[in-house]
């Protein structure tokens, strides 16, 4: 499997991810996601859509200090994501 350097979910870099990337089924790290988004071979939050998950990032950075600007670029690739091509 292919390691990303970004969350494939929320576009978050996985060096960053304090957890070293989410967890698979069987407790290994997930080369794909971070802990924020997958968990036990799951996504925690299976019902949100590309553009809600686009104002959640947008919102978290802003209030992490990212000019609203920056944030909204950010967010912007977040349907480029492999979780969200459609199939």
């Amino acid at each position: 499997m292919k390691t990303n350097k970004n969350c494939q979910s929320c576009g978050m870099p996985l060096k960053k991810n304090p957890e070293g990337g989410g967890a698979e089924k069987d407790g290994s790290r997930s080369k794909m996601y971070c802990s924020y988004c997958y968990e036990n071979g799951e996504f925690k939050n299976p019902e949100i859509t590309a553009d809600e998950m686009q104002i959640l990032v947008k919102d978290k950075l802003k209030e992490m200090g990212f000019p609203g600007f920056l944030a909204g670029m950010f967010a912007k690739r977040i349907p480029k994501l492999e979780r969200w091509k459609k199939t």
